[in-house]
């Protein structure tokens, strides 16, 4: 047993009694009622919307489930995703290439690349598949000829070379290449600019440090923009539908100038377009979340 000396026992006690007396704390959260009146306000607006679509009498809803499944339907679908991987993946390789080209000190690459990405990015998407779709008015013939003279040495015609689906390929692809450029540019801004001198340092060269050592650490950077394009890129081959390419939205209009349905077929495409984007969505999260392993906070 240990005994306790009064006088040092008594010295915390008279510290603690001139302290104030300790109140239990009797927090009330926050009540967010502006959020949740906006929120109410909302759900009202939506379910009258979704009831006014479910019970207008304009809408032939078993024309939609008919054609949802449809093969011609799926078939447009099809050409739909083949020119958006095609374009994207294309828009990807440009978009290096002319990022590349943007970035370096020989002067007439760097006016090269500029002036690509003023063209196609100052260019409606819409005109240049209307040019691309119209090019045989343009040139006839494609092929070898003489210079300033008008002997064709071998010519294939235009139409049969430039189809519909690769008007399309040709005007996504370049299109893309444009935006994807500068996100690629601004991907490789973003890494540090003593990481390419390291590599040089030990004996890399530029082009051996941009591919193995910068290009990797911009990848992180590049996906979420480059998933947003895809995205916006698969919508936008909708469009291609002013030229005939088969594609989803083509398909469904040319089956509405059959049977008078547009609104309906109109919902088809949108239903397909709406399940197609939000797979994209999750599986851009998921690469996301991938490559930001390790340097979340």
């Amino acid at each position: 047993m240990t005994m306790t000396d009064p006088a040092m026992a008594a010295t915390p006690r008279a510290a603690n009694d001139s302290l104030p007396e300790r109140l239990p704390i009797n927090a009330v959260p926050v009540r967010h009622w502006k959020q949740w009146i906006a929120a109410a306000v909302l759900i009202v607006l939506l379910a009258a919307a979704l009831l006014s679509l479910a019970t207008n009498d304009n809408i032939h809803y078993p024309t939609i489930g008919e054609y949802l499944f449809n093969p011609a339907i799926l078939k447009g679908l099809g050409v739909t995703f083949q020119l958006a991987i095609i374009a994207m993946l294309a828009g990807i390789v440009i978009g290096i290439l002319v990022a590349v080209a943007r970035m370096s000190a020989n002067r007439v690459l760097n006016a090269v690349a500029e002036g690509y990405i003023w063209l196609f990015r100052g260019v409606p998407l819409l005109v240049q598949l209307l040019l691309f779709g119209n090019f045989a008015l343009l040139a006839p013939e494609l092929g070898i000829a003489i210079p300033f003279a008008d002997t064709m040495l071998l010519g294939v015609d235009t139409n049969k070379v430039i189809t519909p689906f690769m008007a399309a390929i040709l005007a996504l692809s370049l299109h893309e290449g444009a935006y994807m450029a500068e996100v690629v540019r601004g991907g490789i801004l973003a890494v540090d600019k003593g990481q390419s001198e390291a590599a040089t340092a030990v004996g890399m060269t530029r082009g051996l440090a941009m591919r193995r050592i910068v290009l990797p650490q911009a990848l992180r950077v590049i996906i979420p923009p480059t998933g947003n394009q895809f995205i916006t890129l698969l919508k936008a081959t909708a469009l291609v539908a002013v030229i005939a390419g088969h594609d989803l939205m083509s398909t469904a209009q040319n089956i509405s100038a059959q049977n008078y349905r547009t609104i309906e077929l109109l919902l088809v495409a949108s239903v397909w377009y709406l399940a197609i984007v939000s797979i994209l969505s999750f599986l851009q999260r998921m690469l996301e979340r991938r490559l930001s392993r390790g340097v979340e906070r």
